[in-house]
């Protein structure tokens, strides 16, 4: 009897344990929608990164209506900047009404920054980068709940993604990829994204911590500690 006892006392620490860790940890959920866009959420909080943008537009990716219908309420929208491909004019006022959403870019930085004293254990830098098509882009690094982010949007030249340090996703697209390789440069990232495929890149690349971001709806998860 004492020894059923006991074993029954070890079976409920062990439950006990299991419950606290799993009450100890939480996820960031990043899922590729197409192009540069992103949705980045830790299930309270809801982030879309160069999202909506006109689907199919300079021949990049398309996406279904179902895309725009499913965003979710008051969430927050960063754009890199203001090309088609990564932003949706036409739409975006009735989209950020209906959505009750907040948009942020190039015309409010320093609002985009107080965000961290918004939301919850978050931070966000942006870098003005250069990109030959556009008067003002910039990139993102995005610090939440411990884990490094960084949006690179569609700056060719890799000077400030080089500079970063610790990073657990890093997302580029192909061309600057192709630049820091054609360089035999590193970036420090545990995992790399190669987003923006255009119908004619040519990109085959096969290495451990490399995703190549054809397939969307795809979702990566980062598990964090609270």
């Amino acid at each position: 009897m004492k020894h059923t006892r006991i074993f029954a006392l070890i079976i409920l620490i062990s439950i006990l344990k299991s419950n606290v860790c799993v009450g100890q940890s939480g996820e960031i959920k990043i899922r590729y929608i197409g192009n540069c866009g992103l949705h980045i959420t830790d299930g309270e909080t809801h982030l879309y990164t160069d999202f909506p943008y006109k689907s199919g537009a300079h021949h990049y990716a398309e996406y279904e209506d179902t895309e725009l219908d499913n965003l979710m309420e008051n969430a927050f929208f960063i754009f890199t900047h203001k090309h088609s491909d990564h932003y949706y004019k036409g739409k975006m006022n009735k989209i950020m009404k209906e959505k009750k959403g907040k948009k942020y870019g190039k015309w409010d930085i320093a609002e985009l920054e107080s965000l961290n004293g918004i939301i919850p254990d978050f931070k966000i830098e942006a870098f003005k980068t250069r990109h030959q098509f556009s008067f003002a882009h910039y990139s993102y690094l995005i610090t939440w709940h411990g884990k490094r982010i960084y949006l690179s949007g569609d700056t060719e030249w890799p000077e400030t993604i080089l500079k970063m340090k610790g990073l657990d996703w890093a997302f580029l697209p192909s061309w600057l990829y192709k630049n820091i390789w054609d360089d035999k440069l590193n970036v420090d990232t545990r995992m790399l994204g190669i987003y923006h495929i255009g119908p004619n890149d040519d990109v085959r690349i096969l290495r451990p911590n490399i995703v190549m971001l054809k397939e969307q709806g795809e979702v990566f998860t980062l598990t964090y500690d609270n």
